[in-house]
């Protein structure tokens, strides 16, 4: 694929040895993408991404990917809150919630596979770690949201997918904590939300209900296969 160049000053040195183990999905909640670029190129707004990808599929390189760039702000994963510097951050150009949020065309997620793959041969990043920036931050931020495609990603080896609920009595809030969801005290509907936009995107009501324990039931026996 190629992928065009478009630097942003908003990016510094990756702490330590430069671990990669995150991969993070944004939508860029902007008109168009030209004012997402700029904006992700402006040093006074202070944010970045590694990659942008625009709805026809065109691809820009932002920030080089051995390079922190700034796209996750305030997060926790699985104990993590300094994202940035261990992580992949993807834009997808669409106008997000904010202003008519719209399902994410086919040449832009072909574009967004390709991509994909390419930073997954060459970084450690296990499938469970390939999350929608509302995973990590589900108290401020909704993208990519529930039109996005999760389960076409998993089907093609791009992060998890889980088809199935278990019929389970387990408790919904610790297995959220369990598979990396954080903010559950401060929040825990919002969190339930975030889960459900990810793994149940039909219907994000941010309730606890059978269905919703289920999948988060099967989602941590799948990761914890992985682990086996």
């Amino acid at each position: 694929m190629i992928i065009e160049q478009r630097p942003s000053p908003n990016q510094e040195d990756r702490p330590g040895a430069g671990l990669v183990d995150f991969l993070i999905l944004h939508y860029t909640g902007m008109r168009s993408a030209q004012e997402a670029l700029d904006r992700l190129c402006d040093p006074a707004a202070k944010v970045s991404a590694h990659y942008c990808i625009d709805e026809d599929g065109r691809t820009w390189e932002l920030v080089p990917e051995s390079r922190r760039a700034w796209h996750a702000g305030v997060c926790y994963w699985d104990g993590i809150t300094d994202i940035n510097s261990r992580s992949i951050g993807i834009e997808l150009v669409n106008p997000g919630h904010a202003f008519g949020y719209r399902p994410f065309p086919q040449a832009q997620i072909e574009s967004l596979e390709n991509l994909c793959r390419s930073v997954l041969e060459r970084h450690n990043i296990a499938p469970q770690r390939i999350l929608g920036h509302s995973d990590l931050a589900p108290l401020r931020k909704e993208d990519p949201g529930e039109l996005f495609p999760w389960r076409r990603l998993a089907e093609n080896g791009i992060g998890l997918w889980c088809d199935e609920p278990l019929d389970t009595d387990r408790d919904l809030v610790g297995a959220l904590q369990e598979i990396g969801y954080g903010y559950m005290d401060e929040d825990a509907g919002k969190v339930i939300a975030a889960f459900q936009r990810h793994w149940r995107p039909a219907s994000v009501t941010g309730k606890d209900d059978p269905e919703t324990r289920g999948l988060a039931a099967a989602l941590l026996q799948r990761i914890e296969q992985s682990f086996a």
